[in-house]
Order: C-alpha cells, then structure tokens, then sequence
C-alpha cells in the first residue's frame, strides 16, 4: 500500500481509530441460510466492485446492500451476499460475511480467500478517496487482527477470471499500484 507507514503494533493499530465498520444489523441484512466457516489467517484478497450503483451516504449504500444481498440470494440462490466486507464511497465498510465465512465472490478461491467490494462501478470512474482509505484500513485491520497474513497477496477479481472487467479498470489501475498486488497469475492453493 504504497505511501503507508506499515503498523507496527504499537499503539494499536491504526485501522481501529479509522475504520467506520457497520454490522449486518446496521445496514439491515437478511439472515444467512447458511454458514461455512473457512480458517484464518487467508494469504490472498480479492477486490471487487458491484458494477451497480454507486452511493455517497449511509441511507444509500444500506438500500444498494440490501438490494445487493436480495439478488444474490433470490436470483442467484446464494446463502448469502457474496463478499466478506462492501465498502461504501461515504467511507463506511459493511459486513457481508465477516472475516470467517466462505463467501461466494471467486469461483475456486471463496474458501481460501477474502473478498472485498466497493458499491459502485469503476469501470470509467475512480472510487472516492474515502472508499480506498477504508479498503486500506479494513486491511490494516486484518492483518492485526490474524485475519489475513502480513504477507497476504491482493488481487483484483479479473486476475483469476478473464471473463470479467471487475473490479473495474479505474479501481484495478489504483489496486494494481498497492504494495500487496501481485501481478503474477495466482495459483489456487485448493
């Protein structure tokens, strides 16, 4: 995460102060149908974005997850929304499946990694600067909290999946300049 000065433990870590976290309750989620729990800490996150509408404020993005968690349960038969954390332009990140929960965001990795969304398409805009601060916090914060390894490899969805643009090029051009990226191609550890 090029310009950030790494935490070092003390003082605790910085992604406690700055992290606006809104629980499943907060922004009114349906409850799961199922549970899968995967172990922790993962060494691989994926980031992903929507590709529907983008929102600025509270109200907003809990109406975008909801309608986000109805079509991936209703119409795509998940037990659930696919991502373990969305993150909202107003700076807010929001639990979908928490740390420990298989989610449904990569075909072939949802058992071995992390998968992070930010509300919106970014395909021809860049998310708000809010957004990528709480990306990098929410990070920060599971590295701290033995969640995702200090040495965790970050890749945008498309890395693995060449039918799809997501997480969009403007994101995927900002991702891809993170310390964390990896360029190589991943190789499921499945």
């Amino acid at each position: 995460m090029s310009g950030r000065e790494p935490w070092t433990g003390q003082a605790g870590p910085p992604s406690l102060k700055n992290l606006n976290l809104m629980t499943r309750a907060e922004w009114g989620a349906r409850d799961t149908r199922n549970t899968e729990y995967m172990a922790t800490p993962v060494s691989i996150v994926f980031i992903h974005h929507t590709a529907m509408s983008r929102c600025q404020d509270h109200e907003s993005c809990c109406q975008e997850l909801r309608r986000i968690q109805n079509f991936h349960m209703d119409d795509r038969g998940w037990d659930d929304i696919a991502y373990n954390y969305l993150i909202g332009e107003n700076g807010c990140v929001y639990e979908g499946r928490g740390w420990n929960r298989v989610g449904a965001h990569t075909a072939g990795w949802n058992k071995v990694a992390i998968g992070l969304s930010l509300l919106g398409d970014f395909t021809s805009v860049a998310p708000d600067p809010r957004a990528l601060d709480a990306v990098r916090n929410l990070l920060d914060l599971g590295v701290a909290e033995g969640k995702i390894s200090a040495n965790y490899k970050l890749y945008g969805h498309k890395d693995v999946r060449n039918t799809t643009e997501c997480p969009g090029q403007k994101l995927y051009d900002i991702i891809s300049k993170w310390d964390n990226y990896d360029s190589n191609q991943p190789i499921c550890p499945n």
